[in-house]
């Protein structure tokens, strides 16, 4: 198996990462309400929203596991 590289730039990915994860959690409630006022995705909003939250929950786990196979994975 071929050994991994210390890369510091992983490192950034992974914050950037957790940073765009945790930024979309912030900005939903804000956005929410622009993209129901349109007609056609009013009745959809629940599933907008599900699909906006698995989104940053997607991206903080990527950018966790990289951490984690980072720092404490041998």
């Amino acid at each position: 198996m071929a050994k991994r590289s210390e890369n510091p730039l992983d490192t950034i990915w992974a914050m950037a990462l957790i940073g765009a994860g945790v930024g979309i959690i912030f900005r939903i409630p804000q956005i929410m309400p622009d993209i129901l006022a349109v007609e056609s995705f009013s009745g959809s909003g629940f599933f907008i929203r599900i699909c906006f939250y698995f989104m940053a929950f997607i991206l903080i786990g990527g950018g966790v596991r990289k951490l984690w196979y980072r720092f404490f994975r041998a």
